[in-house]
């Protein structure tokens, strides 16, 4: 894993019904210690997906650019990997199949696909699922497939674009519990994009709030690890951050 930098990054679009320039991300600069968990909040067109897609290398920069590892990105790359709010699961491949599709690409042998498999689904709690189709599985057993395939591949920084807003509240809550372990274990560095105030306080170590397509304000979140609901819901430095970052979300 690897450190993330974004240096004075800015994206424009040309509007050309009007004719004018729309700038969506103004002059963001932000760094992401190696091994991080970073979520990203603002209300609705603030720049959230648009700074995501931009770091996955699939929208190009206006200006500035941004560093993984001291590499200037420049497009999609495996050193990136991406979940989707969609589960985006090939169906007609088994779950095992789904989750070692990277390392095959890349030239992994069975063998070492086989070791693949097994260690990111024991990772997920999916080991008896193995030879599944993903239209086998609920939603929630979806998705932990789409993040461990993301981990398969390996990647310097693990990017989440809102993976969790397509279930149900009771396995939301149960997913982020089993990804902040994935993440105590493993410690990708994550940039977790989401609309859940809570949620990106219950994941992350610092929550960066977006306003207007620029960083209103860097919160850290000191809450020991590990995290459990169960724990936290009535936790007044929980309740107390949460509500923070919630006003920072409502003036941006």
């Amino acid at each position: 894993m690897k450190s993330l930098a974004l240096e004075n990054l800015s994206k424009t679009y040309f509007d050309p019904y009007r004719g004018t320039q729309h700038t969506a991300i103004k002059d963001v600069s932000l760094k992401v210690d190696e091994g991080d968990f970073v979520a990203v909040v603002g209300p609705s067109g603030c720049g959230k997906s648009t700074i995501l897609n931009m770091i996955a290398g699939f929208v190009p920069t206006s200006g500035g650019r941004i560093m993984v590892g001291g590499r200037e990105v420049r497009g999609p790359g495996p050193d990136r990997g991406v979940v989707f709010q969609s589960f985006a699961l090939f169906p007609w491949k088994t779950v095992a199949e789904n989750v070692t599709f990277g390392p095959k690409m890349r030239g992994a042998s069975k063998e070492e696909r086989a070791k693949i498999a097994e260690e990111y689904l024991a990772l997920a709690g999916l080991s008896h699922a193995a030879d599944r189709y993903p239209n086998e599985l609920s939603g929630g057993m979806q998705q932990r497939v789409g993040v461990v395939r993301a981990l398969a591949n390996n990647p310097d920084v693990l990017l989440m674009d809102e993976p969790f807003a397509s279930v149900d509240a009771q396995t939301r809550m149960t997913l982020q519990e089993e990804l902040t372990k994935i993440w105590e274990e493993r410690r990708p560095t994550v940039i977790f994009i989401t609309h859940d105030v809570s949620e990106a306080v219950f994941l992350a170590n610092k929550v960066v709030v977006l306003s207007k397509g620029h960083v209103l304000e860097e919160v850290d979140i000191p809450l020991k690890r590990p995290r459990v609901w169960d724990d936290l819901v009535e936790d007044e430095a929980f309740k107390t951050l949460s509500n923070h970052v919630l006003q920072l979300v409502r003036r941006a």
